[in-house]
C-alpha cells in the first residue's frame, strides 16, 4: 500500500466483534482492510453529488447472485447498475399503471 498513515480508533466492543466475525468468515483478509473498506463506503456515500440519494437494499443472497450472473453475462455494467435499472423499470411501470387507472376513473 503506497502512502499510509496509521490512526488509532476506539469503537465499542460490540462492533469490533462483528469486524472480526468478517474477517474470520473471509469477507476481509485483515480487520485493517475491513476497516479502510468501511471507511471507503462512508466517504463514497458522502460524496454522492447532491442529485443522487444514496439508498442500501438488503436482498437474500441468492438474489444477489442471480444480478451477479446478468452483469457476467453483459447485462449490466455491475450491480449498481442493474439495482438502478430495476428499480428505474419497476417506477416507471407503477406510474403508468397509476396513470392508466386514473384516466379510467376519469371516464
Amino acid at each position: 500500500m503506497s502512502d499510509t498513515k496509521r490512526i488509532t480508533v476506539r469503537i465499542p466492543e460490540d462492533m469490533a466483534d462483528e469486524l472480526n466475525e468478517l474477517v474470520e468468515e473471509g469477507s476481509f483478509s485483515s480487520l485493517s482492510e475491513a476497516i479502510r473498506a468501511s471507511i471507503q463506503e462512508f466517504i463514497k456515500n458522502k460524496n454522492a453529488p447532491d442529485h443522487i440519494s444514496k439508498v442500501t437494499v438488503d436482498l437474500p443472497k441468492q438474489k444477489v447472485g442471480e444480478i451477479e450472473n446478468l452483469v457476467e453475462r453483459g447485462d449490466s455494467v455491475d450491480v449498481d447498475d442493474a439495482i438502478r435499472t430495476a428499480v428505474r423499470e419497476y417506477v416507471r411501470e407503477k406510474i403508468k399503471e397509476y396513470q392508466r387507472v386514473m384516466e379510467q376513473e376519469e371516464e
